[in-house]
């Protein structure tokens, strides 16, 4: 075959594919066998090995075959991928309405309304129409490139349909969720259990799980589907409407889900909630709730955003899923910080397609409020489909057998005395070296959103210290090889992995690293407070309470709870250690002028010399506030190249507009 018959049946072929692609991926009504669909993939293949061409990045033959990752890399999503408001009664939706039509000075607002899929939120970039690179959400800035992975799935468009109504953007994000039907699932964990190995949970943890596999051949094995709602930046064309830009994505050639509707109020958005809540048990996929848009994007601009989620959006989640089971025993747990949580263990029983035989009780309190006793029979259910938990007791099953629970006097791990604090629910152990907040103190210091130290989950921590090879987490960084080989299920490829892994962490963001020290009440947004108001480990355990509630956001319990970690002096002794082990946080320079103190920017448009990141860092760190759009405390908007319509909005409310170099100027970058 001549090259140029053969380039033609391979654009023929891709053509005829990636159409019975569709029919059978999301269509559902596959037109020919499975035997003839891998004939044409064959021919496929065969030709483009004796005949490469130039689109052979977006051919169907690409889905896999890139080789094992060693860890996935950091993504920056363009624009932040935010989570959204929970409602969970008719009540709840009509005031969200309520709301955002005052603050949009409106009488009616019309909506989109979407399932709510139990997936795994993507981010998916395409260039020209090509797909280039994809991510997990992640924390909402930053997720994991899985670009290889999301190659895999069946009904991902490699390249982009050419459309007649919209032309192909320049550049867009594709913000989608992937998924695993219920068939699809029943199938993979019926091949797992053959197979000798652990079944996934639910759908969910199975989607998730196939998406995070370092072997994109693995995944590739995995059945995995994913439905596209909305856009993130898009560059080169724009749209009025949410529902528009659905429209479009449909016509480009992705999977839209086909129960998206039009609302015209809010009226028609709790119908449609009704109707969705009802089909919910005939649909191949797991949903928990519905999703509501304001489908005006001018309207989505004025409302903004708060905290981590849109004004303009909502989830509306279904009922949680309940059952009734035994409580056959309850068990006490310690935590990282030695707070005692009793746990009911139950008959086994499923709760919405999973398996439940735990369930928190939280503490003695909420034990003595439900009445709950060992024996009882209880009515069960996933909060939010997710966290069992006890909802009651059905007192008319008891027999008098049934026990009461007492919390003991004595941590069940280590012997020493509990406390309960005046003022506070909860039991705690005393002991800082009781082993079991030991353990999980360590196993938190590892985690992703501390220290990050890949294969350092909770049966290695375990592991190493009943070995006795660690007491602490400094002593981490002084394993070897000659310490670890040894111990059961470590080879040496596991050793030398674990041990790079630890030995990559030791120059840790210093706002990490204030996380992974495990301080009560400091969560991951103060840690990021501390790290932008101390510059290093020795100011930060120099201060007093008073230091700590000059910073907003700070209260006296957070700052009693820092001063007494660093009053410790067993805690001194580790930090000793960590130095002493060559731990160096990276800490950005600290200004003692904070000119941006007060001020909030907004910004529309691509800065020349700063990421979007970057520039919103660099407000945070001087003491300002960024701003996700234009509102009555908007000090400046700073315009880029192609801004979009915050500038519009901008000079409608009289805010001041000012280029990236006068904002490097108020910033002290600029001195020119």
């Amino acid at each position: 075959m001549k090259r140029d018959e053969a380039l033609k049946r391979i654009a023929k072929l891709r053509e005829i594919i990636d159409y019975h692609n569709r029919r059978y991926y999301q269509q559902d009504d596959p037109e020919i066998s499975d035997a003839k669909y891998d004939e044409l993939m064959r021919e496929l293949q065969n030709l483009e090995e004796l005949f490469p061409d130039d689109g052979l990045a977006s051919s169907p033959t690409q889905r896999v075959g890139a080789a094992p990752l060693a860890k996935f890399s950091p993504f920056e999503h363009p624009r932040p991928m935010l989570s959204l408001a929970n409602a969970f009664t008719p009540e709840e939706i009509t005031d969200f309405d309520a709301r955002i039509r005052r603050m949009a000075d409106l009488d009616r607002m019309e909506y989109v309304a979407e399932p709510k899929l139990d997936g795994l939120a993507v981010n998916l970039i395409y260039e020209h129409g090509l797909f280039v690179r994809g991510a997990t959400r992640g924390d909402g800035a930053t997720g994991e490139d899985i670009t290889q992975n999301l190659r895999t799935i069946p009904s991902l468009p490699l390249e982009m349909k050419k459309s007649g109504a919209h032309p192909v953007p320049d550049f867009i994000e594709v913000r989608g969720e992937v998924y695993m039907e219920r068939a699809s699932f029943g199938k993979l964990n019926h091949r797992r259990a053959v197979d000798g190995e652990e079944p996934f949970a639910n759908p969910r943890n199975a989607a998730a799980g196939s998406l995070r596999q370092l072997d994109p051949k693995i995944t590739a094995r995995r059945p995995l589907s994913i439905f596209v709602y909305g856009a993130g930046l898009l560059k080169g064309m724009q749209f009025s409407t949410h529902f528009g830009i659905l429209e479009a994505l449909r016509q480009w050639g992705f999977p839209v889900n086909h129960l998206i509707e039009k609302a015209d109020d809010i009226s028609a958005c709790i119908a449609y909630f009704g109707r969705i809540s009802s089909l919910r048990p005939e649909l191949p996929y797991e949903i928990d709730g519905v999703v509501l848009k304001v489908n005006d994007l001018t309207v989505q601009e004025v409302l903004g955003s708060v905290s981590r989620s849109p004004r303009w959006a909502l989830a509306c989640k279904f009922p949680a899923a309940q059952a009734t089971t035994l409580i056959r025993d309850i068990v006490v747990q310690v935590g990282r910080m030695g707070t005692l949580t009793p746990v009911a263990v139950m008959e086994p029983v499923n709760v919405g397609g999973v398996m439940v035989s735990r369930a928190t009780l939280h503490n003695e309190d909420e034990i003595r409020k439900k009445d709950i006793r060992i024996g009882d029979t209880v009515v069960i259910q996933r909060a939010g489909d997710v966290i069992p938990e006890v909802v009651s007791v059905v007192t008319s099953r008891r027999t008098g057998e049934e026990k009461f629970f007492y919390m003991p006097s004595h941590c069940p791990e280590c012997g020493s005395n509990v406390v309960r604090l005046e003022g506070e629910a909860a039991h705690r152990c005393v002991n800082l070296s009781c082993p079991a907040q030991i353990k999980e103190h360590i196993r938190h210091f590892a985690s992703r959103d501390a220290m990050d130290i890949d294969g350092l989950g909770e049966k290695v921590a375990a592991s190493l210290f009943d070995a006795g090879l660690i007491a602490d987490p400094a002593d981490l960084y002084f394993l070897t090889e000659e310490k670890l080989l040894p111990l059961e299920r470590m080879a040496q490829k596991s050793v030398s992995n674990l041990l790079d892994s630890i030995q990559m962490s030791k120059t840790p963001a210093w706002d990490k690293f204030i996380f992974a020290l495990g301080i009560r009440h400091v969560g991951e947004k103060t840690a990021r407070l501390l790290a932008q108001h101390f510059a290093g480990i020795d100011e930060l355990m120099g201060a007093d309470v008073e230091d700590l509630t000059q910073i907003k956001e700070i209260g006296p319990e957070i700052a009693h709870s820092i001063v007494g970690f660093f009053s410790e002096p067993k805690n001194r002794e580790v930090i000793d250690k960590f130095l002493r082990a060559g731990i160096s946080p990276l800490v950005q320079r600290q200004r003692k002028d904070r000119p941006l103190d007060g001020k909030y920017f907004v910004f529309t448009g691509t800065l020349e010399t700063l990421g979007r990141n970057e520039a919103k860092t660099l407000v945070q760190e001087l003491g300002g506030t960024v701003q996700s759009s234009v509102g009555g405390k908007t000090s400046f908007v700073v315009a880029g190249a192609s801004p979009g319509s915050k500038l519009e909005q901008a000079r409608n409310r009289a805010v001041a507009v000012i280029t990236e170099k006068e904002f490097l100027k108020l910033t002290g970058r600029d001195k020119s």
